[in-house]
């Protein structure tokens, strides 16, 4: 319970920060755990819904909670970071962090580049390429919506192999294809209906979009992929350089 008797030396709100943050640090709430609801809360610290809704908000935007619409918030799970200037893939950077990648193949097939692909891979609109669309998932969670294009004439055959695993492995063990270099963009977007259905997000949530152009040791475009990373489980990074003299 909450002491009265004395002006409180922080707000009451913020004392209740202060015990869901200890028990956090101590282990007590672990990360997906559900934490008590407001109605508890209210009656254990004997305070007002608004007092626990205020605190439960505060910690949601510092990232130590996430309301989940219809069933409670949770402890949030730490972010995966992807270094911005490092040309792995999915899978090799999951299992990095000590996370087991998977991938739900939604649908695989053979169709014109069109413009966008075929600026990007340099061949003609009409071109086939494959399109590959799988979300792809961290321990089970998911964490990003992928469409990849690849010349077809690049890999004949690769829609009867597995495509649920590391994409990058294939290309190099079944068809020779050394990836060497990338150009990519970053940029925050908002999810579609359809986005959020997949993602297990709500419709309007933060989305990082990634756009890549990957090309092997020749220089050839190899691969157009635009890649949608739930904005509360992915961040990337990167490392500066002061280039030159004089002061910013």
């Amino acid at each position: 319970m909450l002491h009265r008797s004395k002006p409180a030396p922080v707000p009451l709100y913020y004392q209740i920060m202060r015990w869901l943050l200890e028990q956090i640090e101590a282990g007590h709430l672990k990360a997906g755990d559900r934490i008590p609801s407001e109605r508890e809360l209210t009656e254990q610290f004997q305070v007002s819904r608004m007092t626990v809704r205020q605190a439960l908000r505060e910690l949601e935007a510092q990232g130590y909670l996430e309301r989940v619409q219809g069933k409670g918030t949770y402890v949030s799970i730490p972010k995966v970071e992807q270094p911005l200037l490092s040309l792995t893939s999915f899978t090799e950077e999951m299992r990095r962090r000590g996370m087991t990648p998977g991938s739900v193949l939604i649908s695989a097939g053979t169709v014109p580049a069109g413009r966008r692909c075929a600026q990007a891979l340099g061949i003609p609109e009409t071109e086939p390429v494959v399109r590959l669309e799988r979300l792809r998932l961290a321990d089970d969670k998911p964490m990003a919506l992928e469409v990849t294009h690849l010349p077809a004439d690049l890999c004949p055959g690769i829609l009867e192999a597995d495509l649920t695993g590391s994409l990058y492995q294939l290309l190099t063990e079944r068809y020779g294809v050394v990836l060497a270099s990338a150009t990519q963009t970053l940029e925050a977007v908002a999810a579609t209906g359809r986005e959020a259905r997949l993602l297990g997000v709500r419709e309007g949530a933060p989305l990082l979009l990634m756009e890549r152009i990957t090309r092997d040791r020749e220089g050839r475009a190899v691969e157009y992929v635009r890649s949608l990373y739930r904005g509360d489980r992915y961040r990337f990074s990167t490392e500066m350089l002061r280039q030159g003299e004089g002061g910013l």
